[in-house]
Order: C-alpha cells, then structure tokens, then sequence
C-alpha cells in the first residue's frame, strides 16, 4: 500500500475530514488530495505536522512503501531507520532538521560548482639550485620557476629548491627538490644557509659552547661540512628549513 493509500486510511479511521486536515497543516485541501493520490509528497516541517495530526510514528506510512520493489534500503539505510523508530517525536524531529540543512549545504555547493571550477591551486617559487634562493630578486624563467601545488607538496611549503651535489645523499639526491618552510631551525634539523656568501644545504646544529656545525649528511662528503663559531668573523644566514618527511640523526650523535 503506498503512502498516500496508507495516509487516506488513517485519516478515514480518526474520522477527521480533508479539509480540518488542510488547516492544521497549513496547505489547501487539493494539496492533501494530491498526497492521498500520491501526485505529490509533503516535506520538511509539513510532514512533521502530518504524523501528529495522524497520531502515527513517522515509519507509519511508509511501512509498505519499505516492502515495495521500488523502494529498495541498503543494510545500512535500514540501520538508520530503525534508530530513527526508536526516537522519541522530538528526536525525530531533529533528525528531519539535520537532514534539511545537511541537503541545503549539498545545493549550495551545487550552486557554487562553477566558482570551485575557477578555482586557481597554490603556487610556489621553485629555484633552480641553492645559489637561486639566496638573490634578493631573482628573474623569473632563469633563475626560478613557479610550481603548482599538489597533494604531494607540503602544505607549510614556501619555496622549493632544486639541490646540486651529491653531500645529502642518500636522504636528498642529486637534482632532486626539497620543500622549504621558515620556521626556525632546531638541531639536526637541515636547512638552506648562506655561509660567507656561498648557497647550501645542510643539517644543523649548535652546541653549548657556541659552535655552529653544518653537516653533510652523505658522511662520504664530509670534507663539505662546515665548522665556525661566533668570534670566527664569517656570516651565516639561514633561508630556512627543509621539509623532510623523517629526521636524521646527527653525526656521531
């Protein structure tokens, strides 16, 4: 039996007239005859009104349109259901409140498609070796290049350096891009420096004493590393960290 047969039925049972039920609905009368002759169905705040005026629990007048070949629930659905029949009528009706807004949500995004679509992703500088990210202004096409940000990059990431070298390997190869962030470094953390004016890539650390070490991390190509400290007259300047999915421990340490 279908909603409209079921809901006519009731209506005949308690004896209340088309027209009493129009009203205390708040729809005309040829809209309760279209919901009897399931032309159309009542939604939201009207159905709500529809089972009190009914005296019937919501799943009432769908109970055969659940058996129905045309109404199919998945396990899940039917999950769903049974919890909805075992709220009390104001739990219910929050249901119902949150379905409405969770679908007017899903027709504002629809609305909004063709604004997503437009979309531009992030972009980030990607500079074609350390030397690059250390100019203060650096030429587009020859010293940089813009990289359009995928799943793949690091959200914190604000430039890119392409490393030359083999001194970090096997942890950064040669001609691979490391992502770049400037936050301060922490020991053993590797990042882009600026040492008497030369560009490179290294881990850091600093000890007690004042001593700044930047390391290689290929022990091979130690011969890289560089040592000074703070009396020694050199500059360091620090561009910043390296994003690196692991952390490497320190030489020796």
């Amino acid at each position: 039996m279908s909603f409209g047969k079921q809901m006519r039925l009731r209506r005949e049972e308690l004896g209340l007239p088309r027209n009493t039920l129009a009203e205390e609905l708040g729809v005309s009368p040829s809209a309760i005859s279209n919901y009897e002759n399931d032309l159309s169905s009542p939604k939201g705040e009207i159905l709500l009104r529809l089972f009190d005026a009914l005296q019937v629990e919501p799943n009432y007048l769908y109970q055969d349109s659940f058996r129905s070949a045309s109404f199919t629930c998945t396990p899940k659905e039917r999950e769903l259901i049974e919890k909805c029949r075992s709220l009390s009528p104001i739990g219910c009706r929050t249901v119902h409140a949150v379905v409405d807004a969770l679908c007017e949500y899903r027709n504002e995004l629809s609305r909004d498609v063709g604004r997503l679509v437009d979309f531009e992703p992030r972009r980030i500088p990607l500079y074609r070796s350390p030397a690059a990210a250390g100019f203060a202004s650096p030429v587009f096409g020859e010293d940089f290049d813009y990289l359009t940000c995928d799943e793949s990059v690091p959200c914190g990431a604000e430039f890119a350096v392409r490393i030359q070298g083999d001194s970090m390997e096997p942890h950064i190869a040669n001609g691979s891009i490391v992502y770049v962030n400037r936050e301060a470094l922490q020991n053993g953390d590797v990042g882009i420096f600026c040492v008497d004016g030369d560009m490179l890539c290294k881990q850091y650390y600093r000890d007690p004493l004042g001593m700044t070490y930047l390391f290689s991390l290929n022990r091979a190509r130690e011969d890289a590393d560089v040592v000074f400290g703070a009396g020694s007259g050199r500059t360091l300047v620090c561009f910043g960290r390296v994003m690196l999915d692991h952390r490497v421990a320190l030489p020796g340490m």
